[in-house]
């Protein structure tokens, strides 16, 4: 259990900021994702191998399906897999020009903040 609380530490931060940036910067979030199809290829590929590298290395040290707690960070470390396999493999599919709206980020802002509480409860105070 120690090491879904340490990672639970470090990933419930990173949420709370995403979500707050999301909510707070919309307009900002909502131009980069109507720009996305014109980023630089090797900004694109580094994101990916970042969000791959970040994946593995939870899942390499956590892949536990054991409580709710350990379920999340496992799925925590399959989304950032996912979403790196993406940038690398489909790249241009991946950043196609979106029409999220604001609404849409910033639900996803409230989002990222109520698993932030989450993790950041069970990892903190539990």
């Amino acid at each position: 259990m120690e090491i879904t609380i340490l990672i639970g530490k470090i990933v419930s931060p990173y949420f709370l900021i995403s979500g707050l940036g999301f909510l707070i910067s919309s307009n900002f979030y909502e131009g980069l994702l109507k720009n996305s199809n014109k980023s630089d290829p090797m900004t694109v590929n580094l994101s990916g191998m970042v969000h791959f590298f970040l994946g593995m290395i939870i899942l390499v040290n956590h892949f536990l399906w054991g409580n709710m707690f350990q379920i999340a960070i496992t799925l925590v470390g399959i989304a950032f897999i996912g979403k790196g396999f993406t940038l690398i493999v489909l790249p241009k599919s991946t950043l196609k020009s979106t029409n999220t709206s604001i609404k849409v980020l910033r639900l996803s802002g409230i989002g990222f903040i109520l698993v932030s509480f989450y993790l950041g409860y069970m990892s903190y105070f539990v």
